[in-house]
């Protein structure tokens, strides 16, 4: 049965809050959680933007859960830095870690003023930033001169077991291309059918066997008009679909692509309701495309009062039976 997470925005949250959410989440019965990693929110109205990786050390310090985080490699991330990251974060907590990586977004990596690629070179740069990272994980000694450069890079400090490397996907074409190279997937959505053939490409290009995550959004509120209205505030921006995802540059343009996205439309990407018993069946149709974990990102700003009502009326139905006994 798939393990229940709690999702910690950094876009919509301090890092002090998200660090009392993901006590809270433990506390309610939450088996596990996910980290955001942005350097800008995706619109003013968030309005936050935490350094993940500093964070992440202090959530894995006063938590037992794991944590997964997904990243891109190549643009803010040297590869080198970003393994030394994840491999000193593994040796402090060993097999609580799981490192994702995705091609990327401009909102995010064109702080560096590096030239942002095309889908199909940010593709290629993912899997030789994989490489990378995977081989520091063995402890070897790389020198590669490609898209990026790494020159003599060793990490002395590995843990026992190296956090799985994830690839992050989004689309069929993706995820079968990151099979090649991935120890499992993650991907994002609400809608079985939408997120089967992705499941599909990634097993037949490879990844038949492996672990596969998902972050999945919802908007609880007891009052549903008040879920509605905040799942529209706090995420419309991210209900645009296609390539502007990826190449728009600020929150101000996310807001402008966004100014004609109506609260209605949110229910394609936030599962919104007040009954928690249509949440717990939600996730149960997702469970059923054999996720090791589903990571529940609550997109309204209660997040004290998600937590405690998850814990007490959805949680139960996703405990692990030998666990209780």
């Amino acid at each position: 049965m798939a393990r229940i997470g709690y999702h910690a925005s950094h876009e919509q949250h301090a890092p002090s809050a998200l660090l009392r959410h993901v006590r809270a989440a433990e506390a309610a019965g939450f088996a596990c959680a996910m980290s955001s990693e942005h350097f800008k929110p995706w619109s003013r109205a968030q309005g936050h933007s935490g350094h993940a990786w500093s964070w992440l050390g202090a959530a894995l310090a006063v938590t037992g859960m794991p944590f997964g985080i997904i990243t891109a490699p190549g643009y803010r991330h040297h590869p080198a830095v970003l393994a030394q990251s994840a491999a000193t974060l593994a040796e402090m907590f060993p097999d609580r870690l799981w490192l994702a990586l995705g091609s990327g977004q401009r909102l995010n990596e064109d702080v560096t003023g590096l030239p942002w690629p095309e889908k199909a070179e940010r593709t290629e740069r993912l899997g030789e930033c994989a490489a990378i990272i995977r081989a520091l994980f063995a402890g070897e000694t790389v020198t590669h001169r490609g898209r990026v450069t790494v020159v003599d890079a060793k990490l002395y400090s590995r843990p026992r077991t190296p956090p799985l490397l994830v690839g992050g996907a989004v689309t069929p074409a993706t995820a079968r291309k990151v099979a090649a190279w991935a120890d499992g997937l993650v991907t994002v959505g609400i809608d079985p059918e939408k997120l089967r053939p992705v499941l599909d490409a990634f097993r037949e290009g490879g990844g038949a066997g492996k672990p596969v995550f998902l972050q999945t959004k919802v908007c609880w509120d007891p009052d549903p008009a008040r879920a509605l209205a905040e799942a529209h505030a706090q995420w419309a921006s991210n209900a645009i679909e296609g390539d502007v995802n990826w190449e728009l540059r600020t929150p101000e343009e996310f807001e402008t692509a966004a100014r004609f996205v109506r609260p209605e439309d949110i229910h394609a990407c936030v599962r919104v309701s007040d009954d928690l018993g249509r949440h717990a069946a939600w996730l149960a149709e997702l469970a059923e495309l054999g996720f090791a974990e589903i990571i529940v990102h609550q997109v309204g700003g209660s997040q004290e009062a998600f937590l405690e009502a998850f814990g007490r009326a959805v949680l139960p139905a996703f405990a692990d039976p030998a666990r209780a006994g």
